[in-house]
């Protein structure tokens, strides 16, 4: 019939009702795939080329510089003045973070002359990561070793007869105790106690003022100043308080060659009423009456002098 295929294996259509089908020999055909791949997993799409060249470009996680750097651990010491003082005073530290294309000035390449002498570590990191760690750092970042206290009990078996230790109650500025452990060290004194709450620690900071004293005194934290010095007590030493406001001077010390604990109080508020007490005696360096008041560093440098200039003497 006109308009009608004779080929073998052709299908008979017609205008009216549904035409033949294939008797299920194409189902195969009709199964999902799955969903569409993403572009970037394509081989041949362009989107896959450049997702490849950025493979190589930066290398894989876990690597020295595909893998983000941790942040430093302990106290860090950021812009290019601080870390060049930190150096300088060799003040101890772990690694030395450089931002990458750093403006070298005459700072930095001290510091990095610095690091190389002492054998430091120096990473160079992206400025952004620098950064996160400090908003302040111009680029460059010391990290800083944890500082390793000693004890009171240390301290004290390690003291030569007769000993001197200084104690203090509630310093509160790294400054004046990095000076008062350089006194320390200029005096003889066998060691430095001071307390864990509200009291300055032995920071970057700290280290600097003592002027590289803090790697031969031995600092230690104590819970209770006023345990301490009981225990002081009952291993012979006399407790002296520095308190400028006695009516005691330091001249009418007569106990100097004898052992001794000097306590020092706070900036502000000095001896507290416990530890006051607790003193067997409690003296004040006479002063014109221009001044009101000494620095606690300063009050405690005097008095060490005074004690060694007594033994000396002796």
């Amino acid at each position: 019939m006109a308009g009608n295929s004779t080929r073998k294996g052709a299908v008979r259509t017609s205008k009216k009702g549904p035409s033949g089908g294939t008797g299920g020999n194409n189902k195969g055909r009709l199964e999902g795939k799955g969903p569409t791949p993403k572009a970037e997993d394509r081989p041949y799409h362009a989107a896959a080329k450049r997702k490849k060249a950025a493979e190589k470009r930066t290398p894989a996680k876990g690597t020295a510089r595909g893998s983000r750097s941790e942040k430093p651990k302990g106290e860090i010491v950021s812009g290019r003045n601080a870390v060049l003082e930190a150096l300088r005073a060799a003040v101890p530290a772990t690694e030395l973070l450089v931002a990458r294309s750093i403006d070298v000035d005459d700072r930095v390449a001290e510091s990095l002359q610095l690091a190389l002498h002492h054998a430091l570590p120096i990473r160079e990191v992206h400025r952004a990561e620098i950064e996160g760690i400090s908003a302040n750092s111009q680029g460059i970042i010391l990290a800083i070793k944890p500082y390793q206290y000693s004890s009171f009990e240390e301290i004290m078996q390690r003291a030569k007869y007769p000993a001197l230790v200084v104690a203090l109650d509630g310093i509160t500025d790294p400054r004046n105790l990095g000076a008062i452990v350089r006194s320390a060290g200029a005096f003889g004194v066998a060691g430095v106690v001071m307390t864990e709450r509200r009291a300055a620690a032995m920071t970057a900071s700290a280290w600097k003022s003592s002027a590289g004293a803090a790697a031969r005194i031995p600092v230690a934290q104590v819970t209770n100043m006023a345990r301490t010095i009981e225990d002081a007590k009952k291993l012979g030493c006399f407790v002296i308080g520095l308190d400028g406001e006695s009516e005691a001077t330091l001249s009418s010390l007569k106990v100097a060659t004898e052992p001794l604990m000097i306590v020092v109080g706070s900036e502000g508020k000095g001896l507290s009423r416990l530890v006051r007490e607790k003193c067997d005696l409690v003296v004040s360096i006479p002063m014109s009456a221009t001044t009101e008041s000494l620095n606690a560093s300063v009050a405690t440098s005097i008095a060490l002098f005074w004690v060694d200039e007594a033994r000396r003497t002796k």
